[in-house]
């Protein structure tokens, strides 16, 4: 029951090579810590026409049957600017413990971005849960300095959902840790696929459960279940949920940010993507071949 999350509180992920680095500057508070967090600064004026935005901004309205009940641990950024102004700038912006190396001085607010994959290909923005509709988001967090230019990998979203707590339970086979399985007094392995393992999507939740399936097959047949490849995007998503930020963990859809770098960098997004799925599709077959498998070819016109 404790590793059972009851409510889905998910911050915006932004693509990090969006983010401007002239502006963010790396640090953790007080130095503590390797400056796991990317820091975007603003002034007092920044700030609050950055709460002014908020303040009047178009939100999701909430279906009859979803009550307003909001947990004080994860409030909608946009109720803590509501609730007073300087609630955000004393919460989850507060500038303590950061000196902006551009000016030397401690900034009057900042949002801090988390690095959310081994990669360090995706950031978090911390504590930015919300209720925004997705075009305000993208407008009202871009006047953020260093996110003028961000692509939003996912935005985020407010909604009631359960989903396990998958970095600290489950292996990238999607089963269940050995030791917990033990724990829980269970001798077959158990298999988590969908929506509840914290993927997002039909075609997500699909291929976790095909995947499941394959790998249960596999077992009672007496082979090992497979662990995909992280180049391609369902193996670089059972790695994300089974290595996440287990104190953090929210729900993830698929996305190129997902996947590890190529080799050489590459600036056009168009040419990066097309190179990312090549190698995907590369690395995958010579999996599936290894292991005696292979591809369905995909319909005529549809996209692989």
């Amino acid at each position: 029951r404790e590793q059972l999350y009851f409510y889905d509180a998910a911050s915006p992920i932004i693509d990090a090579e969006t983010v401007d680095r002239s502006i963010t500057f790396a640090a953790s508070r007080y130095g503590k810590g390797e400056g796991g967090y990317l820091n975007c600064p603003l002034s007092e004026a920044e700030y609050h026409a950055f709460r002014n935005e908020l303040l009047t901004a178009e939100k999701v309205p909430l279906k009859e049957f979803e009550p307003v009940k909001l947990f004080e641990g994860c409030l909608p950024i946009e109720e803590m600017a509501a609730r007073g102004e300087l609630t955000m700038a004393y919460g989850p912006m507060k500038p303590v413990g950061l000196i902006d190396p551009r000016t030397g001085r401690q900034p009057f607010a900042v949002v801090q971005l988390r690095q959310e994959n081994r990669a360090a290909t995706l950031y978090s923005m911390v504590a930015f849960q919300t209720r925004l509709t997705w075009p305000e988001q993208r407008r009202i967090f871009r006047m953020i300095p260093g996110l003028e230019n961000a692509e939003f990998v996912r935005l985020g979203v407010m909604h009631r959902n359960t989903y396990l707590c998958s970095p600290e339970l489950l292996e990238p086979t999607l089963s269940l840790r050995a030791g917990t399985a033990a724990s829980a007094g269970r001798r077959a392995p158990l298999f988590f696929a969908g929506q509840i393992t914290g993927v997002e999507g039909y075609t997500e939740s699909a291929a976790t459960g095909i995947l499941a399936g394959l790998n249960a097959a596999r077992l009672a047949c007496g082979e090992a279940p497979l662990t995909l490849p992280a180049e391609t995007m369902i193996g670089a998503l059972c790695e994300y949920i089974s290595h996440g930020p287990a104190d953090n963990f929210q729900p993830m859809n698929s996305n190129f940010g997902l996947l590890p770098p190529l080799a050489e960098r590459v600036r056009k997004k168009e040419e990066r993507h097309q190179r990312l799925i090549d190698r995907a599709l590369s690395i995958g077959e010579r999996f599936l071949a290894a292991h005696g498998l292979h591809a369905v070819p995909a319909a005529a016109g549809s996209a692989r």
